[in-house]
C-alpha cells in the first residue's frame, strides 16, 4: 500500500503524543513510552511555529510514523541549524523502511529551506544510512552534556555547512532537560 509523507503543519498534538508513546513503549517500555509521548506533546504546543518542523508518514489517513525537527540556535554562528528528536514508527510498520524514508522527506524539506545543519543524538549505525555522521561536541557543542558522547551526529543540509559551528547551543525548551541527554 501507498505511504503518504508530509509536513503537518498544525500536528495532532495527540495522535502525535500516542504515535510516540505506543512506539517507545513497544521497544523501551511504559516508563519510556510515557516520557518521550510527552516530550512530542510538549513539543508541538510549547514551541514557537517558526522553530518546529513535524513530518508525518501516513496511509489511509492513520499516521505510522512522525519525526520531530527544533531549532537548535549556536550563540557564535549566524548558520542555521535544527535538532531532530524524537522520531517513531508505529509498531506495526516498524522495519520496513519507512523511518528512512521520512526521514529523507524531512531532510530534504529542511534543505530547500534553506537550513545548514542537521543534528541528533541518536544511533550513529542507523541514523548513517541517511548522510549523518559522528560529530564531537567541538564540532557542535549540545545543549547539554551528554550521557553517550559516540551518539552525537550531524550533517550538512547546505554548501555553508561546514564543522564547526560557533559556541554554545540552546534548544527547545521541552528538550532543554538532562533525562534527554
Amino acid at each position: 500500500m501507498q505511504m503518504d509523507y508530509l509536513r503537518l503543519s498544525r500536528p495532532a498534538e495527540a495522535d502525535l503524543a500516542v504515535l510516540f508513546e505506543n512506539s517507545f513503549t513497544a521497544s523501551e517500555g511504559a516508563e519510556e513510552g510515557r516520557l518521550i509521548g510527552r516530550l512530542a506533546r510538549d513539543l508541538v504546543t510549547g514551541t514557537p511555529a517558526s522553530e518546529l518542523w513535524v513530518f508525518g508518514a501516513s496511509q489511509a489517513g492513520r499516521l505510522c510514523g512522525a519525526i520531530v525537527f527544533t531549532a537548535l540556535h549556536f550563540a557564535r554562528d549566524p548558520r542555521t541549524a535544527v535538532l531532530l528528536a524524537p522520531v517513531a514508527v508505529a509498531p506495526d510498520w516498524q522495519g520496513r523502511g519507512v523511518g528512512q524514508a521520512l526521514l529523507r522527506f524531512g531532510l530534504d524539506d529542511l534543505r530547500a529551506a534553506g537550513i545548514d545543519f542537521a543534528l541528533s543524538y541518536g544511533d550513529p549505525a542507523f541514523y548513517s544510512r541517511v548522510g549523518f555522521r559522528r560529530i564531537t561536541p567541538d564540532d557542535a557543542a549540545p545543549p547539554r552534556p551528554l550521557s553517550m558522547p559516540e551518539g552525537w551526529i550531524g550533517q550538512g543540509l547546505s554548501d555553508r555547512a561546514e564543522f564547526p559551528i560557533l559556541g554554545p547551543s540552546t534548544c527547545a525548551a521541552a528538550l532543554d532537560d538532562p533525562d534527554f541527554w
